[in-house]
C-alpha cells in the first residue's frame, strides 16, 4: 500500500506507542488534536504521531521528508 505522494510506503504493524490522552477522546468534536513525540538517535530522528486524525497526521509526516510511514489499524 502506498500513500497519496510518492516516497512515502506505508507499512501496517501490530502496534504502536498511543499518545492520547482520555480528554484528547472527550474534545474530538471541537478540537483537532496532533500529538508527536520525537525521538534523536544515532538511526536519526524518530517521529511518532497519534491523533483521532488520521489524514492530518499522515500529511504532516508526509511533509516531514521521504521516509516510510508506519501505521497501527488497531485504535
Amino acid at each position: 500500500m502506498v500513500n497519496k505522494r510518492k516516497n512515502h510506503p506505508l507499512k501496517i504493524v501490530a502496534e504502536l506507542p498511543d499518545l492520547m490522552r482520555p480528554e484528547d477522546y472527550q474534545n474530538a468534536a471541537t478540537v483537532k488534536k496532533v500529538r508527536v513525540r520525537l525521538t534523536l538517535s544515532d538511526d536519526g530522528l524518530e517521529i511518532l504521531g497519534d491523533s483521532l486524525y488520521v489524514e492530518t497526521l499522515e500529511k504532516l509526516l508526509r511533509e516531514s521528508g521521504p521516509h516510510p510511514i508506519e501505521r497501527s489499524l488497531c485504535g
